[in-house]
């Protein structure tokens, strides 16, 4: 079977550039995709002033809505803790 080099290039840049992390209002560091995740749930990151504080109104939302689906904004809950710990915190 042959691949299609072009469109397997053009998937992986499309791909890194949607996760590649940007700087977001207040120093907040986010992707492409973990913003329209945020997005979706209608979760405001503009409104934080620090990672913590979108921590803290995310975490709300996934106790308030034990009901949903919610893996994706999980997952990004995760790797923005995963991101304040390892570019946070003195070791």
């Amino acid at each position: 079977m042959e691949i299609n080099k072009k469109g397997l290039e053009s998937v992986i840049n499309q791909t890194i550039k949607q996760n590649q992390l940007k700087k977001r209002k207040n120093n907040i560091y986010l992707s492409d995709y973990q913003v329209d995740v945020l997005n979706r749930y209608n979760i405001d990151y503009q409104k934080c002033s620090n990672i913590n504080e979108l921590l803290f109104l995310i975490e709300s939302f996934l106790n308030n809505n034990t009901n949903d689906d919610c893996d994706d904004l999980e997952v990004v809950s995760q790797h923005l803790a995963d991101q304040k710990y390892y570019y946070h915190t003195n070791k």
